[in-house]
């Protein structure tokens, strides 16, 4: 989060600036007819220097030369050798870097370089290295290797620290040639200069950063060691830093391999070694309030330096670590207090929300008092923090909503661009939704706001927001003045918006139904199409329509006015299938469950050949498609098939799953569970355009699914190329109990060859292919089903039916993977957002919801704990409708 603000001009000094610059309106023609003083018998040094940096200018503004213009300033800038001037040879070498002249080239100033290199100027010496290794070729750079060796161990160090970046520089492109280097490397970072320690230690890691033995082995010697360098040293603390997080700590006294080394480093002369240190410690993962107290100690004296950058540095670094230990900062909010008015807004900035995060509740009131005057001297993109951190602050202090609700509805009246005014008004939003006694306050905040907004969009979002919460509050009809103001003022479509609101408080508040009635027949006559249609709509529902005064439909009024508790991607998918069908339209058979794809599905079915569509649909003999994408309404198509019609209702549809990989055939099989049947349907795509496939059947061998009874198989009679279609296999299996088991399948067909000229199908052959195996586990018997306040929900289950046992989970890299696992094996959907384990945790718990076959309800609590050697516990909590079921989940996780 690089805060600092760039220090601006007037724009009268710009216009100073760009009248004096000496490149104003250099073209590249005129600075190439300048480059002929190169060939003059009496140079003019200073003269010369002017046309290379004109040139250097015009390379580095993206002036591309061509070929001979290249060439000719190249051999040109060669003869400025036989010039001694200092200052003009070191112009030379920039130029010869900046042209990449050609290996032909090259040889032109090769004898010269390395006459330079051999030179008694020390200055001429590390130039022509850099220029050498810049430009030379592989080939060549094995003639001018002893000459780089001996000048990374030079004296100067000048010329050390030039061959050693010139180092840095060719293990990109030569790494063999500079690995050998590595003893000189070596001896380089025992130098007493600090640079040319600094570049050596860089080049050193860099040849030895694919061994991390032999980095860790670097690390310990040089911290057991004397780095000189200041620089160096913050080098060496990051490189310790690295290995410290690829290193486990000790697993008995959990100390942390070098951290001693780092907390040395905090008492370093150095302000940058101990900021380094600091911010190393900080960042380490899992660290421990002991391992954090010297480092916030050491950035709270920075935070009273009299330098910005320090300052700033600590405060952004503070930040940081108020996200993940806020108490460890709470020290500093004094010193954090005094920043609100630094001079540096971006310094004030990090202070005010740093403060947002760690201040207690009894400091909110004086707190919100300075940023009041500050919020006025800041950019918007600023402000943005302030408010996401104080509506964080709000929802840790709810009780304190007066005063930060205040303050949010006062910013929102003053002068800011879109981006700013959104924060303040999603904030709001959430507020009103997480704090119930926000909500009064908070709605008449929104309507004064939409008094006098200019952005459309957040009008029209204020006015849905109003609509469904308004018709809630004790006194709806105080916000019909608001929103019908917006009909009359402002411009289509918020008034379309404001129909919309208008007619919910109708729906939903019986006593302000007249009122309502006749504002939208007043729509009637608006300009807008769209805002008319609406009115009439919703006239019509409401049941003050002209045409007929009698009573809406209950079932109308409850599609158009209550929330659609569907999952869009399911609804869309059902919609699509039943454009084909003749079957009427079902809302309730739209499944509520989502699932994401798994990779092997998007694999198999979301990557398709050129030519083909990204989702494409399967039919059952052409007739039916339905919607890969997302899990969709399969009932209308298994009901259509008389066989599965005494199966019962269909409990769950699985995700589809590729038994094949990029072949000749595609298949797919999607498992549909029934109280006491499981059918698999097999979705098969033939991609050879010269085959016709007949009679096509899947075998499905269940010796391995002892509770499985195969009952029915319904083959394809016929598939050709490119016209996905399906086949079923049902089995029978217990009722009400979750079974188990593998399923080897066999795809059987005879082959026909097409004639691609005449079309003509000659004689065909049986064949097999042999697919994927398929299983059925635990978590098909299970759908997905959230609950909203699962503490009410688990204490309605009460404890008749709950058991609780703990269990090992063995070794995982972290939390969130075991988690993740058990989610995966259950099958239930995560509530309330617990899915997610904070990074560094040692503990957490996850609530899981949903149903088992036969809807039965299940709740399951899991609380979760890892230890330093990455051992995981589990203690598994269940309730539910029935004993089998809960006994069914633990069984589930002991033999997972």
């Amino acid at each position: 989060m690089a805060l600092i603000q760039p220090a601006t001009k007037k724009d009268d000094d710009r216009d100073d600036e760009a009248e004096y610059s000496p490149f104003t309106g250099i073209e590249k023609g005129a600075v190439l007819q300048e480059a002929r003083v190169f060939n003059d018998p009496q140079l003019d040094p200073r003269r010369c220097a002017q046309v290379i940096t004109k040139l250097l200018y015009l390379l580095n503004q993206g002036e591309t030369f061509t070929k001979i213009e290249a060439t000719e300033v190249f051999f040109a800038v060669t003869k400025l050798f036989q010039s001694k001037d200092v200052s003009l040879r070191r112009m030379v070498y920039l130029i010869i870097k900046e042209l990449s002249p050609s290996s032909d080239e090259v040889i032109i100033v090769t004898s010269s370089l390395m006459k330079d290199m051999n030179s008694k100027t020390d200055l001429f010496r590390a130039n022509a290295i850099r220029v050498l290794c810049r430009i030379t070729e592989g080939a060549l750079l094995g003639q001018i290797e002893r000459y780089i060796k001996q000048a990374l161990v030079d004296k100067n160090p000048v010329v050390a620290s030039a061959a050693l970046v010139s180092g840095i520089h060719l293990l990109q492109t030569n790494p063999e040639i500079v690995k050998r280097w590595s003893n000189e490397v070596q001896d380089a970072v025992q130098s007493r200069a600090s640079l040319v320690q600094f570049h050596a230690l860089a080049l050193l890691h860099q040849i030895r950063q694919n061994d991390r033995l032999a980095v860790s082995k670097l690390v310990t010697s040089l911290t057991r060691g004397n780095v000189r360098s200041p620089l160096a040293q913050c080098l060496l603390i990051r490189y310790t830093s690295q290995v410290i997080k690829e290193t486990a700590s000790n697993t008995q006294t959990g100390d942390r391999p070098f951290y001693d080394f780092l907390e040395g480093c905090l008492r370093h002369k150095t302000e940058m070694v101990i900021f380094e240190a600091a911010r190393a410690i900080t960042e380490l993962n899992g660290v421990s309030s002991r391992e954090l107290t010297p480092a916030i100690t050491v950035l709270q004296l920075f935070l009273s330096s009299s330098k910005p950058v320090l300052r700033f540095a600590a405060v952004r670094t503070l930040n940081k670590v108020a996200m993940s230990h806020p108490l460890a900062v709470t020290n500093c909010n004094i010193d954090m207090e005094s920043l609100i008015s630094d001079q540096n807004r971006s310094i004030a900035t990090l202070a005010i929300t740093t403060l947002l995060k760690t201040g207690n509740e009894s400091s909110v009131d004086r707190l919100m008092k300075q940023i009041t005057n500050f919020m006025s001297d800041i950019a918007d993109e600023f402000k943005i923090v302030v408010v996401e951190a104080i509506r964080s602050l709000c929802l840790k202090f709810p009780q304190k909503y007066r005063t930060l609700m205040n303050f949010l509805s006062n910013i929102l009246r003053e002068e800011g661009g879109f981006e700013y005014k959104k924060a303040i008004v999603d904030s709001i939003l959430i507020l009103i939704k997480e704090i119930p006694d926000a909500k009064e306050s908070g709605l008449s905040h929104l309507c004064e706001f939409i008094e006098d907004c200019e952005f459309t969009y957040l009008s029209t979002q204020i006015l849905h927001f109003l609509g469904n919460e308004g018709p809630k509050t004790s006194d709806p009809s105080k916000y019909i003045r608001y929103i019908y103001n917006r009909v009359i003022l402002e411009n289509a479509t918020v008034r379309a918006s404001a129909v919309s609101a208008l007619s919910k408080f109708g729906a939903f508040v019986d006593t302000l139904k007249p009122r309502i009635l006749v504002l939208l027949r007043r729509c009637l006559y608006d300009s807008d199409d769209e805002v008319r249609d609406r009115a009439t709509l919703y006239l019509s529902v409401l049941g003050g329509s002209t045409a007929d005064g009698g009573e809406a439909n209950a079932g109308s009024r409850s599609l158009i006015f209550q929330t659609l508790d569907l999952p869009l991607p399911n609804l869309e998918a059902s919609l699509q299938a039943y454009e084909a069908s003749e079957i009427p339209f079902d809302l309730s058979s739209v499944p509520k469950d989502v699932k994401s794809q798994p990779l092997m599905e998007k694999k198999a079915l979301g990557a398709k050949k050129a030519g083909k569509d990204s989702v494409q649909a399967v039919t059952v003999n052409g007739a039916l498609p339905l919607g890969i994408g997302a899990v969709a309404s399969y009932d209308a198509l298994l009901s259509s098939i008389p066989e599965f019609a005494d199966f019962g209702k269909l409990f769950k549809s699985s995700s589809p799953l590729a038994l094949t990989e990029e072949t000749e055939y595609e298949v797919s099989v999607v498992k549909h569970i029934y109280p006491g049947h499981v059918v698999f349907q097999y979705n098969c795509t033939n991609t050879i355009p010269e085959q016709v496939l007949e009679n096509v059947y899947v075998v499905v061998d269940a010796s391995e699914a002892e509770d499985f009874i195969e009952v029915f198989s319904k083959p394809l009679q016929s598939m050709p190329y490119n016209s996905p279609a399906q086949a079923f296999v049902a089995f029978a299996k217990p009722e009400g109990v979750y079974s188990t088991g593998k399923f080897a399948n066999t795809l059987r067909f005879v082959v026909k060859e097409v004639d691609k000229d005449t079309g003509e199908v000659e004689e065909g052959v049986e064949d097999e292919y042999q697919l994927e195996d398929l299983e059925v586990t635990p978590a098909d018997y299970f759908l997905k089903a959230g609950v909203s306040n699962f503490r009410n929900a688990w204490e309605s289950l009460g404890a008749d039916f709950e058991r609780i046992d703990e269990y090992g989970l063995g070794l995982k890299e972290n939390l969130s993977d075991a988690v993740q696992a058990v989610i995966d094996i259950l099958g239930l959907q995560p509530c309330e957002g617990t899915e997610v384990v904070p990074s560094n945790s040692r503990s957490h718990t996850c609530l899981l919801a949903g149903k088992f076959i036969g809807d039965f309800q299940v709740l399951v609590r899991l609380s979760f704990g890892i230890d330093p050697q990455k051992q995981v516990a589990m203690k598994l909590a269940v309730r539910s409708e029935d004993q089998y079921i809960s006994d069914a989940i633990h069984e589930i996780i002991a033999n997972a």
